[in-house]
């Protein structure tokens, strides 16, 4: 065995690399709960239901030789609805763009269609490398973590995919995220930063402020909801007449719903539901912005949003 001493150490090479990875997965294979992990903070809403992303959310990791910009993007799933189609057009543009693609198969579910179908998609894009990262692995035992990782190594090798890794981490428990980070940096092309230190996301502030009432919103609602949602930033303004040491943000914002029979389950019993909303939206938007915020929100029927075009442009899609 041979033993390295200092003197023999080569020199550290000085190379900064800076570039995009990308997470795709079926929805709920724990994208946004992992982009958060690795920037450190809330950037991605992350909630029970799947199909919470709506559009790409990039978060910024800085290392002192690497800068790593993660894209985070809708599940990809099959569509049946034009917002639904709109989604997957996202996640195929952005796949084309990226130095690196993420693919997030979760420890506690067996590989399925949905991740096939992903994989299958995957197989055509020869350009970028694909790292396998084996999520939610704080929910399994060894075996079945150890079976998954077969698994998918051999879902690789039916597809002629050539995993440049195969990761399993878990974002809750903060296993391996740092590790993951290492091994995506390195291929990423070499080059400066893209992004000034201490940027965490290019995300506007008015969009991020609409996914976290968004996410407030999705707590606890029935399965046929998330989907009806969608929140609109419609004005921010610092209030008047307030002295400088006492600043005071006004927002007001509109959660949309498709029928007005959903009306009634945002707001509840009394204005209660909504009031809740309200209060922990808040919260959140004052850590994020560091300022102290009266939110006003309303509740408002947009009529089959998701499937006209029209109204899609309107909220943003």
């Amino acid at each position: 065995m041979s033993v390295r001493t200092p003197s023999s150490q080569e020199p550290a090479e000085s190379v900064h690399r800076a570039g995009f990875a990308c997470f795709v997965g079926r929805p709920n294979a724990g994208k946004s709960t992992l982009t958060n992990a690795l920037v450190g903070q809330k950037v991605a809403i992350t909630a029970n239901q799947p199909q919470t992303t709506r559009h790409t959310v990039r978060g910024i990791v800085h290392r002192p030789d690497a800068q790593l910009i993660l894209v985070d993007t809708p599940g990809l799933h099959k569509p049946r609805t034009l917002l639904g189609e709109r989604l997957n057009d996202v996640v195929r543009t952005t796949w084309a763009e990226v130095d690196v693609i993420g693919f997030c198969l979760p420890a506690n579910e067996k590989l399925g269609p949905g991740d096939r179908f992903i994989a299958k998609e995957l197989a055509g894009i020869k350009k970028s490398p694909k790292v396998a990262i084996i999520t939610k692995t704080d929910l399994v035992d060894s075996r079945a973590l150890a079976e998954q990782l077969i698994a998918v190594d051999q879902l690789g090798k039916d597809l002629g995919i050539e995993w440049a890794q195969i990761v399993p981490v878990s974002a809750v428990g903060a296993k391996q995220v740092d590790l993951l980070a290492d091994l995506l940096i390195p291929l990423l092309p070499e080059g400066p930063a893209l992004y000034p230190e201490g940027d965490l996301t290019d995300e506007p502030e008015q969009v991020m402020i609409a996914e976290l009432i968004r996410e407030a919103a999705l707590e606890g609602v029935r399965d046929e909801l998330p989907h009806s949602i969608a929140v609109v930033v419609e004005e921010m303004l610092p209030r008047e007449d307030r002295p400088a040491d006492k600043p005071l943000l006004d927002i007001h914002a509109n959660v949309y719903i498709e029928r007005p029979s959903q009306k009634g389950i945002i707001i509840g019993p009394k204005g209660k539901r909504l009031k809740d909303v309200g209060i922990k939206s808040r919260k959140q938007i004052e850590a994020l912005l560091g300022t102290p915020v009266f939110l006003d929100l309303h509740v408002k029927v947009a009529k089959d949003w998701q499937r006209d075009p029209k109204q899609l442009r309107k909220l943003g899609f």
